[in-house]
């Protein structure tokens, strides 16, 4: 374990150089973090408004309700539906009072006479919507249909974009950690080259004198990953009230801690293969 107290040595002796390389993974990090929990939130967002019912047919007031089973058997028949739910008069105005019971005046004002019954259809696809919605819309007991196709499409194009930056991303500050890491240590071992040329000369094999930078650079990543990932957390900690609010009946947050551990996990492999490469990479370039 020489090589390891030897590796101390060397982060002790230039904590300047130390801090920068560990800042600059920490930001590598923290972009990784951050980028994953918003991505995670917006698939989360789509899977939610995907098990919603898609369509909903407003019926006209004086539809029967055997019209209304009839209907509701053609789109089981078709294959195309994962779930159907009647919602009649009195139904409608039960949701009513429950999303305006602080508002005394609106209660008032609507009984279930003046609201439609509806049937809320899900479909197994998102691409299926439209030939519900052009199937309820034929209907003669049908007054309007509304369907979500347009928000979970732009959800889903918005999910991928993000996806698409935040590699791109994570992959330029990937390779700039990885420059500057390697710069850091290759000026090291230009420091201690003096020192390298004895232990050679009293036979030092090459390993033993190669795992101290290795390890320095371990070191380096794993620390600016812990630091990011703890950063990201911080945010995500004091922005939890406000998005819950915001997104409030869609079951985002909290964010499962299994998650947030696999993260973290993730990232200190991550961080252990940059550290790893990027001293490599400067051993075999200042270490011939």
């Amino acid at each position: 374990m020489k090589f390891l107290s030897t590796a101390g040595r060397n982060i002790r002796r230039s904590p300047y150089q130390a801090v920068a390389a560990v800042m600059v993974m920490m930001l590598t990090f923290l972009s990784f973090s951050l980028f994953a929990l918003i991505i995670f939130s917006s698939s989360k967002i789509v899977t939610y408004f995907e098990s919603r019912p898609q369509v909903i047919a407003f019926f006209k007031d004086e539809s029967k309700q055997g019209e209304i089973d009839a209907l509701k058997n053609t789109l089981n028949e078709s294959g195309l539906i994962s779930g159907t739910k009647f919602v009649s008069k009195e139904g409608a105005l039960k949701i009513y009072k429950q999303q305006f019971k602080d508002d005394p005046v609106l209660l008032e004002l609507v009984t279930a006479d003046y609201l439609p019954a509806s049937l809320e259809v899900s479909t197994h696809k998102i691409e299926d919507l439209t030939l519900v919605s052009d199937t309820l819309k034929k209907s003669t007991i049908v007054q309007e249909v509304v369907f979500q196709k347009d928000v979970v499409s732009k959800l889903t194009s918005w999910t991928n974009a993000l996806r698409r930056i935040g590699i791109f991303v994570v992959i330029i500050l990937a390779l700039v950690s990885v420059f500057i890491m390697a710069t850091i240590i290759g000026i090291k071992i230009s420091q201690k080259r003096a020192d390298i040329e004895t232990m050679r000369l009293i036979g030092a094999g090459g390993w033993y004198i190669r795992l101290p930078f290795i390890f320095e650079g371990v070191f380096y990543g794993v620390v600016g990953s812990v630091v990011g990932w703890v950063i990201a957390m911080g945010a995500l900690f004091y922005a939890t009230p406000h998005l819950s609010f915001f997104l409030r009946g869609i079951p985002v947050f909290p964010m499962p801690p299994i998650f947030l551990l696999e993260l973290l996990g993730l990232e200190i492999l991550l961080a252990v293969i940059l550290g790893v490469f990027s001293s490599y990479l400067a051993v075999l370039r200042y270490l011939k």
